[in-house]
């Protein structure tokens, strides 16, 4: 690779980083070329970008993103996911993983913080949106028949005491 070619790579790379507040950094070896595109595929559906970069070059567009935090993982065969959703690039990642047991995460950057990749998989295991609002929508309902139940009981209470204190004529 010349030295252009090199230059318009990290400042490409540069541009991504400044559109994708999110990074993930991922070892994808092992990974075979059906594997990968795969990968590469569901990465996609999900609007988040996988870039396979070389370890140098990763570390100038990041470091002209003031982002320093990631260079001790930059080191053998190493892909950035990039995506404005931390959630969105996470599943995808885990998912896949889980599946195949590879790409692997180094780190993440989420938000402005340097993330261990313990902190990427817990995001990738949140349940989706629609999961979430139906478990609140079951706790919500749970709630209300607890208070309606309750108030089922007071009433009875004193109905039964009222009936046993009224005076008798």
């Amino acid at each position: 690779m010349s030295k252009t070619e090199r230059q318009t790579e990290v400042e490409s790379l540069t541009e991504q980083l400044k559109a994708s507040p999110n990074v993930y950094v991922t070892d994808f070896s092992g990974l075979n070329v059906l594997r990968m595109t795969e990968f590469r595929r569901r990465i996609r559906a999900a609007g988040v970008q996988y870039v396979v970069v070389k370890n140098t070059l990763a570390q100038r567009a990041l470091k002209a993103n003031n982002i320093t935090q990631l260079d001790e993982h930059l080191t053998g065969p190493t892909g950035l996911v990039l995506s404005n959703d931390p959630l969105a690039a996470a599943k995808v990642v885990f998912e896949f993983a889980r599946e195949f047991e590879k790409p692997v995460v180094k780190a993440g950057y989420v938000d402005g913080k340097a993330v261990p990749p313990s902190y990427v998989q817990r995001l990738g295991q949140i349940p989706p949106r629609e999961v979430l609002l139906g478990q609140l929508a079951g706790t919500m309902n749970n709630i209300l028949y607890s208070m309606v139940a309750s108030l089922e009981a007071l009433r009875d209470q004193r109905s039964a005491g009222g009936a046993d204190t009224a005076p008798t004529s």
